[in-house]
């Protein structure tokens, strides 16, 4: 079918009882094409303790709870790769606190409502092991978490999506009142500090990441940034303020992150492609040649739009409609009844083994394929948003 009369037919879906709604579609699409969640992300059966599965389970069972509990195979299908990957003490398979990756943070936050459904007290166990991680993460000399212990004094835009929504959540949920405030402090610090040191003045955009040693070989050395603003970046931050914000309490924590958002999105929009409304892969170099339109961040900033707007954080509902809209359009796929996302960066990173300089010739060279978790979680996240916008 082409896009152009895809796109119709999926943002209905939506908001119909006549066909399954888009988010239940791209579930059946999932667990269709991976039978059992660890070949998800081109596991293949192996279980890996990893945020994208993590993440794409997550929106599984958003769409569980939003059907109202009907979906039973859904449940099933997030609880038996959880159940697999943790053994009875709570551990997660292969999971290393001395790595302080704040990766391994963001699978953690599918069990608040896993623990929810099913009771599995070992739930609540990794659930406090991720947060004692937190509690001990190495941090730069300005108080922010270390992306990873290999990455030493370098906040990544990437890791706030990682740790801040399961520390929000856990804060809310699980920690004394005498340490809530000391907890949403640090959550707000978190996103300042990145904000401060990875902004580009001359275009308002975040850059992928800082170095507060100014030593790397991706660092400017100057300012400690990296060289380019990568749209996946961006979009994890934006997905995390949208989701921590309204997990804090209303005053100065939360309307700090609620300006930060609205921030950005007085910039965002003159940075996306005049013909579709989407982003590109690197967000600061738009229509340069090699440099493409990017399914995940697009996503991303969508989804982000869509639930702003609901919360009252973003007036944007027109915006926010068409954005999906276009979404659906430029990106999304049916074929034999699946539903499919194309067009996702599979991955981008600074430093490592491969010593990743960040430059504009290595984003737009990174492997490109379909259906990544980093886009089906989003998609997902957005058509449920936008089917909101018609029932609430």
């Amino acid at each position: 079918m082409k896009r152009s009369a895809l796109f119709l037919a999926l943002a209905l879906t939506a908001c119909t009882t006549v066909e399954a709604p888009l988010s239940e579609r791209v579930v059946r699409s999932e667990m269709a094409r991976c039978p059992e969640a660890s070949y998800l992300d081109g596991q293949e059966g192996r279980l890996k303790w990893n945020y994208t599965t993590g993440l794409e389970l997550k929106a599984f069972l958003d769409v569980y709870c939003h059907s109202g509990f009907a979906e039973e195979s859904i449940l099933a299908y997030v609880d038996d790769w959880y159940d697999a990957i943790i053994d009875s003490t709570g551990l997660p398979y292969k999971y290393r606190r001395e790595n302080f990756s704040t990766d391994h943070i963001c699978p953690g936050r599918t069990l608040f409502q896993l623990y929810d459904l099913t009771g599995k007290e070992k739930y609540r166990r990794t659930m406090d092991l991720l947060y004692d991680q937190l509690r001990n993460q190495p941090r730069t000399p300005e108080g922010g978490f270390w992306h990873k212990q290999v990455y030493p004094d370098q906040m990544w835009l990437d890791g706030l999506y990682m740790a801040e929504p399961f520390y929000a959540e856990y804060t809310a949920r699980y920690v004394p009142d005498s340490l809530k405030v000391e907890n949403y402090e640090d959550i707000v610090h978190q996103f300042v500090t990145v904000y401060d040191h990875t902004l580009d003045p001359v275009t308002g955009l975040l850059r992928h990441a800082w170095d507060a040693s100014h030593g790397m070989s991706w660092a400017d050395p100057e300012t400690g940034q990296s060289a380019h603003a990568w749209g996946r970046a961006m979009g994890w931050y934006c997905m995390a303020l949208v989701d921590v914000a309204p997990l804090l309490p209303d005053g100065e924590w939360k309307d700090t992150l609620v300006d930060l958002l609205q921030t950005l999105f007085q910039t965002l929009p003159l940075y996306a492609d005049q013909e579709t409304g989407m982003w590109f892969q690197v967000l600061d170099c738009p229509y340069r040649e090699g440099n493409y339109l990017e399914a995940t961040a697009s996503a991303m900033f969508t989804y982000t739009l869509l639930k702003g707007n609901r919360l009252g954080f973003l007036d944007c509902r027109d915006y926010a409609l068409q954005t999906y809209e276009s979404l659906l359009r430029t990106f999304v796929t049916e074929e034999d009844g699946l539903v499919s996302l194309d067009d996702c960066c599979e991955v981008a990173g600074l430093g490592g083994k491969d010593d990743r300089r960040g430059d504009f010739d290595y984003y737009i060279h990174e492997p490109v394929r379909s259906n990544d978790p980093k886009g089906i979680g989003p998609l997902i996240w957005a058509a449920l948003e936008y089917g909101k916008l018609w029932t609430e």
